[in-house]
């Protein structure tokens, strides 16, 4: 990221006011999203409808702003719509809707249903022998209170399902912790992981891009609180 896309982000978020957007839960995010949009995820607005594209979904769904920036930066929706965000004839909600807001797989907001969709979505590649896409996934570290989390961690790995990929930002919300680190959970399940600085760019592009045969990846991105 330059010194001009961080401008340019900061800019697009400030568009967007109200008592309830969630600045924190959004701005922990923003830079592992700029990285995937810009570098990873291969998926446009023009290929988004494409049964071949890389899949994102967001579980954090409760701090979309960060979300929605990025999505208006790499032109899935005018960045006009930003302006309206919260608001009664706006698409762009609270919380994310996939019927409307451009470039959204799921909608998202009550915590714990991401990764269990994600790995649906996985397993639906596979069935219908589309090898080439990938499934990401964003969840926050307070997530993995909820017992789906777990359950779908649980499947995975023994599943192999290698076009599962799942990003974990670790602000250290969480009320729960397990020894050795939120990583050491997904390793536990058969899954690769890898725990990184979650604002340094070329660590998390590394991470995202590091290969993973047979195994879905998780990627902890560790963000201070105070920074968050």
């Amino acid at each position: 990221m330059t010194n001009t896309d961080i401008e340019r982000l900061h800019g697009l978020m400030g568009l967007m006011t109200g008592d309830e957007k969630h600045s924190p839960a959004a701005t922990s995010t923003l830079d592992a999203l700029w990285v995937l949009y810009d570098r990873v995820l291969r998926v446009s607005p023009a290929t988004a409808d494409r049964a071949d594209r890389d899949r994102f979904l967001l579980s954090k769904g409760h701090g979309p702003m960060a979300y929605y920036a990025v999505l208006a930066a790499k032109g899935f929706f005018p960045e006009e719509l930003l302006t309206g965000f919260g608001s009664y004839d706006s698409p762009l909600g609270h919380h994310p809707d996939r019927t409307l807001v451009p470039g959204a797989e799921i909608g998202s907001g009550s915590l714990g249903h991401g990764l269990p969709l994600a790995v649906g979505s996985a397993l639906g590649l596979r069935a219908r022998g589309l090898t080439e896409p990938r499934v990401w996934v964003l969840i926050g570290d307070a997530e993995l209170d909820e017992g789906s989390n777990h359950e779908a961690i649980a499947y995975a790995g023994p599943a192999g399902l290698e076009q599962l990929h799942t990003l974990v930002i670790d602000n250290g919300s969480a009320t729960y912790g397990w020894p050795g680190g939120i990583a050491s959970r997904f390793e536990a399940a058969g899954w690769s992981a890898e725990t990184v600085d979650g604002r340094d760019h070329d660590a998390l592009y590394a991470a995202f891009t590091a290969p993973h045969p047979g195994r879905p990846r998780a990627v902890v991105a560790r963000v201070e609180p105070k920074n968050a």
